[in-house]
């Protein structure tokens, strides 16, 4: 199986990021592989490879990054993973919308044209959850979004995807090829199955740390880089941030003396009840 997986590389949730100037100011930021996208990656790994005493690859993972030639550390970070190859978009965050990166990935489905396409269900920093289905639609594809599991036919003609509703969880039969958007659940130990690794295996819980061995077979792994041009796209986004501003600053509670002086303030005051 060829899976093409994508890749954005986003600021660290767990650092503060200042706003300059009616933008983010992200001069001191630490980059990071969106988490997300790092699950639809082992994901991708479970579906190519067998585990049965050792690991052999049974499928070729290739890993698509859009945005400036600094990501390559995080496309080196997914190689070390093991990922098999690494496509290199060039262009910034501030030039491309959810429609350029939607255009840029349907561009190299159709120059890789691999069995599977799979996506993170959405990036922690713009959270639109747009490209996906973007994608599947121009491309005619079908899709399912928010996979809890992914399961891969005996024949390698389709897979079987899980989808956490509120109603409990929906089961989809997609045939190959197509898009799926992948959601934490997802690499849970037996979330993946690919008919090579026996059914009773079970993978650590979340995405795997990148080995020694792996960081240093990542370094001979072909990271090739492609420009807009080249794949036929214009960067002209269809939305344009004007500006942005911190929240007001949460105010004090008020203790209240009793229930009836509560039912009071959430009458009168607060205006809920």
């Amino acid at each position: 199986m060829k899976i093409l997986v994508t890749a954005k590389r986003v600021p660290d949730p767990e650092q503060k990021v200042k706003i300059k100037d009616g933008a983010l100011d992200l001069s001191g930021a630490n980059f990071i592989v969106n988490p997300f996208d790092e699950y639809a990656v082992e994901a991708a790994l479970r579906l190519t490879e067998k585990v049965e005493g050792a690991t052999t690859r049974c499928g070729e993972v290739t890993v698509l990054g859009i945005g400036p030639k600094d990501m390559s550390q995080q496309l080196r970070s997914c190689l070390a993973m093991g990922a098999d190859r690494a496509l290199l978009v060039e262009g910034s965050d501030e030039g491309l919308d959810s429609e350029q990166v939607a255009r840029v990935i349907v561009a190299v489905y159709q120059r890789e044209r691999p069995d599977l396409l799979l996506l993170g269900k959405q990036t922690v920093d713009g959270e639109s959850n747009q490209v996906a289905q973007l994608v599947a639609g121009y491309l005619g594809l079908p899709q399912a979004c928010f996979a809890c599991t992914i399961e891969a036919s005996a024949d390698g003609k389709s897979v079987v995807v899980g989808r956490e509703v509120d109603g409990g969880t929906e089961t989809k039969r997609l045939p190959l090829p197509a898009v799926v958007t992948v959601d934490l659940r997802s690499v849970l130990p037996q979330s993946v199955r690919n008919q090579q690794t026996p059914a009773t295996h079970a993978y650590p819980e979340g995405p795997r740390y990148a080995s020694l061995k792996g960081i240093m077979a990542s370094k001979k792994k072909p990271l090739d880089s492609l420009d807009l041009a080249t794949l036929g796209v214009t960067a002209t986004p269809r939305l344009k941030l004007l500006s942005l501003e911190a929240p007001p600053q949460r105010q004090a509670g008020v203790k209240v003396e009793s229930v009836d002086a509560l039912i009071d303030k959430l009458r009168h005051e607060a205006k809920v009840i």
